[in-house]
């Protein structure tokens, strides 16, 4: 004679259930965030934010700065204006500036 599962044997293996689909829905979710991130990454990368255009890295006193010439923008990585200012040392107005927005 087969035995029939209780009611709290059903939710604990339902809730299981659930618990494995949430855990595979975020597990794709963060992959097509990734995913997107690096598409977005390919399709922006060394273009102009301001213009769309390509930029042309240039080095001026050990930094590399990545400049465009259809709009004359100039563009910092994360650290090369620190790196160029030396921010701990610094006390102009552009090193005041950099410290309250440094991570």
């Amino acid at each position: 004679m087969p035995v029939n599962p209780s009611d709290s044997e059903k939710e604990y293996f339902l809730k299981l259930e659930l618990e494995k689909l949430r855990k595979l829905q975020e597990e794709s979710a963060a992959r097509m965030k990734e995913e997107t991130k690096k598409k977005l990454k390919e399709l922006h990368w060394m273009n102009c934010p301001k213009c769309g255009m390509d930029l042309k890295e240039v080095e001026y006193q050990n930094v590399k700065v990545d400049y465009c010439g259809s709009c004359g923008g100039s563009f910092f990585d994360a650290g090369e204006i620190e790196q160029r200012l030396k921010l701990g040392e610094e006390q102009n107005v552009l090193g005041k500036f950099l410290k309250v927005f440094k991570r």
